[in-house]
């Protein structure tokens, strides 16, 4: 995991608010994922609302069905591929 999800809310329709333990937070906007058919469910704003982190995978969560990967959408935040991230790290390491 690059970094751990703290908290997580919905913020407005279809955007999340996410904050991380190395303190980086910022909000995503889903909205993008609504023609997709697993996310079908959004279209109720209170079940989109119920976001959630889950507490043994740590993946943001609406249900069993829908999660989405923390690492992934902390990336997403940050404005980086993983590939920028992994050689930000090394460079880290070795000052």
């Amino acid at each position: 995991m690059i970094a751990k999800p703290l908290q997580v809310k919905a913020v407005k329709p279809y955007v999340i608010w996410l904050k991380y333990a190395d303190e980086t937070e910022g909000t995503i906007d889903l909205s993008h994922l609504l023609n997709k058919p697993i996310f079908k469910n959004w279209i109720n704003l209170s079940f989109f609302n119920s976001v959630y982190i889950d507490s043994e995978t740590w993946a943001i969560a609406w249900n069993d069905d829908i999660e989405l990967c923390p690492d992934s959408l902390y990336l997403k935040i940050k404005g980086m591929t993983f590939e920028q991230w992994k050689n930000n790290q090394s460079i880290n390491a070795t000052n």
